[in-house]
């Protein structure tokens, strides 16, 4: 007689499916990040750029705080990737609106060209896997990521009109 499965395994806690879930996030991930990290390397750059590119683009005229908290990297760190970066004409800083002090971040066109390239694939294989899922599987991916995020981040992600864990980024949010 054929073993037909019905559905999820209601055992999906256990230590193999665990293991399992551990390690395609560890595929997913190193196959998400191949091309931008072929094209990064075309500019010396590492995923550190990628990250400050992408979020400056995400949140035009962030603060290198903002920045700071997001990304949870020493000072030193961003300091060595940003200067690289603004040198190099693809980020621009200016001083904030209410205090001089402040230094708002945005990308300069060859910035904003760089970071298209390097989002296109990752938002063409987003758009294809979650084509392929189905709405159902893709709000539970939401709700997975939204719950392996460290609680103090997932203020972030919350929507108030349809609760937690759907994965649409609230207004920028200062601090972790």
């Amino acid at each position: 007689m054929t073993d037909i499965k019905t559905g999820p395994n209601p055992l999906f806690l256990r230590e193999e499916e665990l293991r399992q879930a551990i390690e395609m996030l560890f595929f997913a991930y190193r196959d998400f990040t191949a091309e931008p990290d072929q094209i990064l390397a075309q500019y010396g750059f590492g995923r550190a750029h990628h990250r400050v590119i992408y979020f400056i683009g995400r949140h035009p005229g962030i603060t290198v705080s903002e920045l700071l908290a997001i990304l949870a990297i020493t000072k030193q760190s961003l300091s060595r990737v940003l200067g690289q970066l603004v040198e190099e004409g693809f980020v621009a800083q200016r001083p904030g609106e209410r205090d001089r002090r402040q230094r708002l971040l945005d990308l300069t066109g060859t910035g904003r060209e760089l970071e298209r390239r390097l989002t296109e694939n990752q938002r063409k294989r987003f758009a294809r896997a979650f084509r392929e899922a189905g709405p159902e599987a893709v709000e539970g991916f939401h709700r997975v990521l939204f719950n392996i995020i460290d609680e103090r981040n997932r203020g972030r992600f919350e929507r108030r009109e349809e609760g937690p864990g759907r994965a649409r980024p609230a207004r920028r949010a200062a601090g972790p």
